[in-house]
């Protein structure tokens, strides 16, 4: 069970290597327009002065976790949903920290709240967790360690936010890598 949070990872280039050596260069070259165009539904936003305030505090929810990942969902400087990876605890793969986040607004009450609402992570989501953040409209994703920083510590699968939003005609969002990264990085022992 893994729970994957990165950030841009090395080139272009470099990536469709990795991929064609991993998976045959037909598999490779479906990624080669998503990683060319990272402006058709990603755009690399700056950190914000309010970032490290709320990575802390999805770095505290990651201490908490099963695997050392959290995220919480802000609006308007309001912190209103966190979650922890909880994989172990609930006998669920899918039970990481962002998706925790996001179910817990929606059985609040719905997506409603989520779009426009930045996400926290304390690692780079994850495939799924990325795919959940897109369909469900959140505008803005930031996270501490990337991908291929986390790949050093557990297992990951090797496809960044970026090139998922890249891959997303129909929507934007906003993406912010590196914010506490370290710190992050530290809760993984050994």
């Amino acid at each position: 069970m893994n729970e994957s949070s990165c950030h841009c990872g090395p080139s272009n280039i470099s990536r469709r290597k990795s991929l064609a050596a991993l998976f045959g260069a037909g598999f490779a070259g479906a990624f080669a327009g998503a990683a060319d165009s990272a402006s058709a539904g990603a755009s690399l936003t700056p950190s914000q002065p309010e970032d490290e305030r709320f990575m802390r505090l999805a770095i505290a929810e990651a201490a908490k976790g099963d695997f050392p990942f959290g995220a919480v969902i802000v609006r308007d400087g309001d912190a209103f949903a966190s979650g922890r990876n909880l994989g172990i605890t609930h006998d669920d793969p899918t039970a990481h920290s962002e998706m925790m986040a996001i179910r817990q607004v929606i059985a609040a009450g719905g997506t409603a709240r989520l779009r426009g609402a930045t996400l926290y992570a304390s690692g780079e989501p994850c495939p799924m967790c990325m795919g959940a953040i897109i369909w469900c409209g959140i505008g803005r994703v930031v996270f501490a360690a990337s991908i291929a920083e986390l790949s050093t510590k557990i297992g990951q699968i090797m496809v960044t936010s970026e090139q998922l939003a890249a891959a997303t005609p129909f929507a934007t969002i906003g993406i912010t890598g590196g914010v506490l990264a370290a710190e992050s990085l530290a809760l993984f022992k050994g």
